[in-house]
């Protein structure tokens, strides 16, 4: 085997694991759009369960714990944006940004006794045969827990959606809030529910940038990838799959910054840092240029204030 083609099994190993806090928060995000709130404040879910996944993790010397907790973390701050703006009636978009600025300063407050605190971070799955495989083994077979729980998501999200009566009821909220009001649905409790499931899985993703991706605590671990998952799912039409497809897309983006010097070529580093949100603008300004296809596929509610007597 060459040295080349040796390395292709570790470099799609890296890619799906970058790709996985991306995959988690843009599932979560699609669904809570799907249910008619656009909630911008991703990057401060994230962040929030990054810290706290983190520090029950040091605390306890319990990593599922750790990942309850981050999850419960991030549900914790998809209720709060939904009290302002499901119940009092905020402007979803600035409410967002509100909620993401101070999820950085809240969870910069929360880890300053933990910076630099090393962390073993998760557990590898071994497979039996199937690790040691050449190329897929690496790649598929000794990922740890998240990466596979966050593949597995996705059918179950799109199951969800698609092929169940709950999911339907989710849609038709997203599609006309109005409607599913007036045939009894509870349009307030679902859009609550749905936002909630988007922090939950926000919180799981920025877990796993500190407790496995790079498992320590630092301020701002997340790095934007809040805003790559917005435009993610904008880029996958607000379907499951695309999104899986997007976010390997994304991964391979931000694993390419880390072996194109390593093939000789030379290129600063601070080009190759920005190659992830280069990516980012290109994709917007691409699928912008297709606007009937976006309006299309975008819930009809998406964004809009429900008041029950309106």
């Amino acid at each position: 085997m060459s040295a080349e083609f040796a390395l292709v099994g570790p470099i799609l190993a890296a890619m799906f694991a970058a790709a996985t806090p991306l995959l988690f928060a843009a599932l979560g995000e699609a669904v809570t759009e799907k249910s008619g709130v656009l909630n911008l404040g991703v990057e401060g879910m994230m962040l929030m369960g990054a810290v706290c996944g983190f520090a029950i993790t040091v605390k306890t010397g319990s990593a599922p714990l750790g990942l309850l907790v981050a999850a419960a973390a991030g549900a914790a701050m998809g209720a709060l944006f939904g009290v302002l703006t499901l119940l009092l009636l905020a402007n979803q978009v600035a409410t967002g940004l509100a909620l993401t600025l101070f999820g950085v300063g809240l969870s910069a407050l929360v880890g300053q006794g933990f910076v630099g605190i090393p962390l073993e971070g998760l557990p590898k799955l071994h497979i039996p045969v199937l690790s040691n495989l050449p190329v897929v083994g690496q790649a598929l077979f000794g990922q740890d827990l998240l990466v596979y729980l966050g593949i597995a998501a996705v059918p179950l999200v799109h199951l969800f959606l698609y092929r169940t009566r709950a999911g339907l009821v989710l849609r038709a909220v997203g599609e006309n809030h109005h409607a599913a009001h007036a045939l009894g649905y509870k349009v307030i409790r679902i859009r609550f529910l749905a936002v909630m499931f988007g922090g939950a899985m926000s919180g799981l993703g920025g877990a796993f940038l500190s407790m496995d991706y790079t498992p320590m605590w630092a301020e701002n671990i997340t790095a934007g990838r809040g805003w790559i998952a917005l435009a993610l799912v904008v880029f996958a039409t607000w379907k499951p799959v695309r999104v899986m497809l997007g976010a390997w897309l994304f991964g391979g983006v931000t694993i390419a910054q880390l072996h194109v010097q390593g093939f000789g070529i030379d290129v600063p580093s601070q080009i190759l840092s920005m190659l992830p949100y280069l990516a980012t603008v290109l994709v917007l300004v691409l699928i912008s240029r297709d606007i009937a296809r976006i309006r299309l596929n975008a819930p009809a509610c998406l964004g809009k204030l429900f008041h029950p007597d309106s």
